[in-house]
């Protein structure tokens, strides 16, 4: 099947809204870092999923192996105010998720924590053995004042690294040597406020996987979803969306990472996804249901909490 060239446009007002600015009241804050990175952060404690800044060039990730690019790594945290974390989560294990995941750990204080896969790239970095911890399904961590839970779900289709990473993994390291793993669903409480976020960081899900569990927001993964039947698409915001309850989503891993985040976002090309057809059947989801559907900016702290009037998706 032919693909068509470029990229599609990033959608703007009025066709998605942006999510709201956080105010001095907010109680916690949330950031989008490109991919599915997203800062959590109260003033007290922080936690961060994934920590994926390097954002090596196509070119670079076919032909060379990875490395962390701690220039850019630590540009970013300054960037994103991040002096401290109290843990890094790993929503799997490929390199767009987790390249830096233990040196992002490394450089803040934080505990490194995912599956098994996580682990063994824990365990090939100078990252100290008790600082990685690795979870099972269903398992909540504390992490300062957040409770993360983590259920295990599907990577999007399709997964070109699938399977356990079951050595650790010492950079340099191919692409493909940063197999997939456990893909998880996180959910995230907020203890002292009661805040509570789905993290979903694959367009993927089992069926019935967050039965039990509820949160007032999801940061949605998009990523490879414009390539899906629109069938797929509706029972992925079923299983997601609608079985948490959340009234609001935020839609995450749209951006092209093989782009640095000194330059503005932009989406992924039409060789490996099509954004604006995703958000056209998320959009009429959000409709029907009468949930807020959004677009993060990058770097800005903001409060999907928030109350006040939004514009219409």
């Amino acid at each position: 099947m032919l693909r068509r060239l470029g990229r599609p446009p990033l959608p703007g007002p009025p066709e998605i809204a942006i999510t709201a600015s956080a105010t001095p009241a907010s109680p916690v804050t949330v950031s989008f870092l490109g991919v599915s990175t997203v800062l959590f952060d109260d003033g007290e404690s922080a936690i961060l999923t994934d920590g994926f800044f390097s954002r090596p060039s196509l070119a670079r990730t076919l032909v060379l192996p990875l490395r962390s690019d701690m220039q850019r790594v630590d540009a970013a945290l300054h960037r994103a105010g991040i002096a401290t974390l109290d843990a890094v989560l790993c929503a799997h294990s490929h390199y767009d998720h987790a390249l830096d995941s233990a040196a992002v750990a490394l450089r803040t204080g934080a505990v490194l924590v995912g599956g098994s896969s996580t682990g063994f790239i824990g365990r090939g970095s100078d990252l100290p053995v008790d600082r990685i911890v690795v979870v099972d399904n269903g398992e909540t961590t504390m992490q300062g004042n957040f409770a993360v839970t983590f259920v295990e779900s599907v990577h999007s289709h399709p997964d070109r690294a699938h399977g356990p990473i079951e050595r650790p993994v010492t950079q340099p390291a191919r692409v493909r040597e940063y197999r997939c793993g456990e893909a998880w669903s996180m959910h995230v409480e907020h203890v002292p406020s009661g805040r509570t976020a789905l993290v979903h960081s694959s367009a993927g899900f089992r069926v019935g996987m967050l039965d039990g569990l509820s949160a007032d927001v999801a940061y949605l993964s998009i990523g490879q979803l414009g390539r899906r039947p629109r069938a797929f698409i509706e029972q992925y915001w079923q299983e997601t969306v609608t079985a948490v309850g959340a009234h609001r989503v935020v839609l995450t891993h749209w951006d092209n990472f093989f782009r640095g985040l000194d330059k503005p976002l932009q989406a992924l090309s039409y060789a490996f996804d099509d954004m604006s057809a995703s958000i056209d059947v998320l959009s009429d989801c959000a409709r029907r249901d009468g949930v807020a559907l959004e677009l993060p900016m990058l770097w800005r702290r903001s409060d999907p909490w928030a109350r006040e009037e939004r514009q219409p998706v």
